[in-house]
């Protein structure tokens, strides 16, 4: 939606209304919508202001609940542009990763249970991208929002019938997705997780590659994103010794003497090294299970801009 951010500014000028309040009002939750069928912050926001001028140039009078009828934008601009994106994603040059965002600022929501950090959590995203666009948005609507099946229906103009079971099959198939790989995640308390990830970060900035490998699971996976904007790894790296090798020269190269400091990066801990990549480590009892970093700049703009008004 190229004109959007053009016409966003115009629009806010000439539109700006009491009634904007209502907008304003569900905008947060607009952009948490559209950024888990997304997986973009960039795209989130580019439908939120799309959904803006659809607001400005709506007959207000016959709109009985905001609301709703802006979750019905959102989420059918959202369905809208996956249909696109799946093709953009099949030319992406390397492992896709979803946009990393703040979230302990509410970014995305409330993340106050287990299930509302996993619904913006990098591996449900990137579950989610194997569902067709309709079982995403009734998965989303349903286990991040708790929309009722009713209210889905009107979103989507479908029949609650077939919501539910759209419902069923997208539930389905991410449990199934989910029972096919090793339990990996493990979530430490802060301070231990903190000295885990020290432990960690000491032996790969040193470059000390037998402790390192002893801080690693067997099966360990190293994913990384560059997008082919820089270099990195175009498949997963596999295995303590090679993910060993491979951290030691991503640090090395992107990281250097980069300061590093701690976020909540989709609703758990990440480490941020100046901005410029993002680095999130899971653990599987005390050790090293996976490890993800975005290196594509293009999907750090988000993030930095939040980082400038932190």
């Amino acid at each position: 939606m190229p004109r959007a951010r053009a016409s966003y500014a115009a629009a806010v000028i000439t539109h700006t209304t009491a009634s904007d309040a209502d907008f304003e009002e569900n905008r947060p939750r607009m952009f948490g919508i559209a950024y888990r069928m997304l997986g973009s912050a960039a795209e989130a926001e580019d439908t939120v202001q799309e959904a803006y001028l659809r607001w400005a140039s709506a007959d207000r009078e016959g709109i009985e609940h905001p609301g709703a009828w802006l979750a019905k934008v959102v989420t059918n601009l959202c369905l809208n542009t996956l249909t696109s994106a799946r093709v953009r994603r099949e030319a992406y040059v390397g492992p896709w990763l979803p946009e990393p965002v703040l979230t302990g600022d509410g970014t995305l929501g409330p993340l106050e249970s287990a299930e509302q950090r996993d619904s913006v959590s990098m591996a449900l995203l990137v579950l989610l991208e194997q569902l067709t666009p309709v079982e995403r948005a009734v998965y989303v609507l349903r286990e991040a929002f708790a929309y009722s099946h009713r209210e889905i229906a009107g979103l989507l103009d479908l029949t609650e019938a077939n919501c539910r079971q759209l419902y069923r099959r997208a539930a389905g198939r991410v449990a199934a997705e989910r029972a096919a790989e090793p339990e990996r995640r493990f979530e430490p308390d802060p301070e231990r997780w903190q000295s885990l990830v020290e432990t960690f970060m000491t032996a790969a900035r040193g470059g000390d590659l037998a402790r390192l490998e002893g801080l690693l699971t067997a099966d360990v996976r190293f994913v990384s994103d560059g997008g082919g904007v820089v270099n990195a790894a175009l498949r997963p790296i596999l295995g303590r010794e090679k993910v060993a090798r491979f951290a030691i020269g991503v640090l090395k190269k992107f990281a250097g003497d980069l300061p590093v400091s701690v976020a909540e990066i989709n609703g758990v801990p990440a480490l941020l090294f100046g901005g410029t990549a993002v680095l999130l480590v899971e653990f599987e009892n005390g050790l090293v299970s996976e490890v993800s970093t975005v290196l594509n700049p293009e999907k750090l703009e988000f993030l930095q801009r939040q980082l400038s008004h932190s």
